[in-house]
């Protein structure tokens, strides 16, 4: 095959590459035809530069939802709780006033926090609290009503919405309350952590910033315990230790029993013992142990015996049988103590009414809701 200038028609052998003449590029040439063309290269694709922001550019990218945890007020939640307004927020959580549009009912929802919602131990501990929780229904105890989750990836709970004063503000505007008072709050915080210890499941975190002293339509007040948080079920595989870690870790130094201190297994009673010195503070204004130190306040309660209740609040005539049941029910052996939440309301009421002898019938049922 020859080669030929497109240009001057001049014909060259099969290795010549341009025209000598005119320095155009040779075509190939067959004897007798005309030139040969050759079919041009498919044409390269047009790779258009990337946008600086895809996401704006680019509707086949589905742009997500920017949530603001700590600003939700005037939003409806899954469409069917609509956020009225924050009442209080922690490292963990923010918890809003809202209200059931199809019931015009008022609760608390407390939404996660999101480094707390891609937790998955975390989640897993949550999903466990919540399940114990809606089985918690009872006048006294603020339960968990239901766990979500929005399309969005929001976690929140939805409990009841319980208004109030707390327990610790009560004492420490007022300094001590009344006995008659102090035993109607403990007996009715003794009611509800009944039916959660019937369920297996202790507190393990009471303390007064724990309970709400609600008024009814009355204006009568009661108590209500709240944040079962750290809720824990008696019996539990290795798998649930390892979610809710042991009693050193959780809890509140200052009312931890003896065996929650030791990091020993809990029950029913590790209740009990915080619920006396709930009920020693609520008549005192003071905890029953000294130290000038947390730590030298913990040693106290797994070496001393609690100071007398009539030494804290000198001039203060308490029933001798009212010492006694306190410190039973402080006994650092766990074995010492009451068994229920219930004997031990119903001791208390007694000694207060100046006797040891059980209350009456009808007190009980005043006491009791029987």
């Amino acid at each position: 095959m020859s080669m030929r200038c497109p240009s001057c028609g001049t014909v060259y052998g099969d290795d010549a590459k341009f025209c000598t003449k005119d320095g155009g590029r040779l075509l190939p040439f067959a004897s007798g035809g005309s030139p040969i063309t050759p079919q041009p290269s498919p044409p390269m694709p047009q790779v258009s530069a990337r946008p600086t922001s895809p996401r704006a550019n680019t509707p086949e990218i589905a742009q997500q939802k920017v949530i603001n945890h700590a600003n939700l007020a005037g939003q409806v939640l899954d469409g069917r709780y609509a956020i009225v307004k924050k009442v209080g927020e922690g490292g963990m959580s923010y918890v809003y006033l809202a209200r059931d549009v199809s019931t015009d009912e008022r609760h608390a929802i407390k939404i996660l926090s999101p480094n707390l919602s891609k937790d998955e131990n975390a989640m897993a501990r949550l999903r466990r609290e919540a399940a114990l929780g809606i089985r918690l229904a009872h006048p006294n105890v603020c339960h968990i009503v239901r766990m979500g989750e929005t399309e969005d990836g929001l976690v929140y709970v939805v409990m009841p919405f319980v208004e109030g004063e707390i327990l610790a503000d009560r004492n420490n505007k007022a300094g001590f309350l009344p006995l008659a008072l102090t035993v109607q709050f403990i007996t009715e915080i003794a009611s509800g952590l009944h039916v959660a210890h019937e369920l297996k499941i202790i507190h393990r975190d009471l303390k007064p910033e724990n309970i709400m002293i609600c008024k009814r339509a009355d204006g009568t007040e009661y108590a209500v315990v709240m944040d079962f948080g750290l809720a824990k079920e008696r019996k539990a595989g290795g798998e649930l230790e390892k979610l809710t870690a042991t009693g050193i870790i959780l809890g509140t130094p200052e009312f931890m029993s003896p065996e929650q201190l030791r990091g020993k297994p809990l029950d029913a009673r590790t209740d009990i013992y915080s619920l006396a010195l709930m009920t020693y503070e609520m008549l005192t204004g003071k905890l029953p142990f000294e130290g000038r130190t947390q730590q030298e306040m913990m040693i106290a309660r797994l070496r001393n015996d609690p100071i007398p209740l009539r030494q804290r609040r000198p001039g203060m005539d308490f029933p001798e049988a009212v010492e006694r049941v306190l410190g039973k029910a402080m006994s650092r052996n766990a074995d010492d103590r009451y068994s229920t939440t219930i004997e031990f309301a119903q001791e208390l009421a007694a000694a207060a009414e100046g006797g040891d002898a059980p209350p009456s019938a009808g007190m009980l049922g005043k006491l009791f809701g029987r």
